[in-house]
């Protein structure tokens, strides 16, 4: 069993922010694999792909961002699934726009969701996806990752949440290093 967790905030004022860069691709991958998001436990809202006997959980925090690890610690938990098994999302201002970067293994790199994913997991080792929103230095920091894709931000990043479910499929079957490699960049 694997879970596939995107990060973002809940509630409609939040949908289509550059912060909720990892719902967006969840609903991606939701969409090409068929899957209902229609269960809410343990703080998420998810669904479940069933491939023969393997189940993959696509997620959905419904906590705020900087509280994300209560919500997937509360999934793996209930689901007995270990860090080995978990992939998360999430949105990247020190990324250019569109930009995918994989890694196995770091810090937060400031991102309070995945933050708060490795203190209440205690491990650095989770395999991830980050999305680049870019950043405007002129712009307060909430106030941007609040804020909507511009219409060219927009087309960008429909053709990178391709190319990110992409990846995510991919990884259900083939190592995360062999993800990386096909996918970075």
């Amino acid at each position: 069993m694997k879970l596939i967790v995107g990060l973002g905030n809940p509630g409609l004022e939040y949908s289509k922010t550059r912060h909720n860069a990892g719902f967006l691709l969840i609903d991606r991958v939701a969409d090409k694999l068929n899957v209902q998001l229609d269960k809410n436990k343990c703080r998420s809202q998810y669904g479940i792909y069933r491939r023969g006997n393997d189940r993959i959980i696509l997620a959905k925090p419904q906590t705020y961002m900087n509280l994300s690890g209560e919500a997937v610690s509360s999934l793996m938990h209930f689901y007995q699934i270990g860090p080995e098994n978990l992939i998360v999302i999430h949105d990247d201002l020190d990324l250019p726009v569109g930009k995918l970067r994989l890694r196995r293994q770091g810090s937060s790199g400031g991102q309070k969701g995945m933050g708060n994913i490795i203190d209440r997991l205690g491990t650095t080792r989770i395999d991830r996806i980050r999305i680049g929103i870019s950043n405007d230095k002129n712009i307060d920091t909430k106030d941007y990752v609040l804020g909507r894709f511009s219409k060219e931000e927009t087309k960008i990043m429909d053709e990178t949440l391709d190319r990110a479910a992409d990846a995510v499929i991919y990884a259900l079957d083939h190592d995360f290093d062999e993800v990386m490699s096909k996918y970075n960049g």
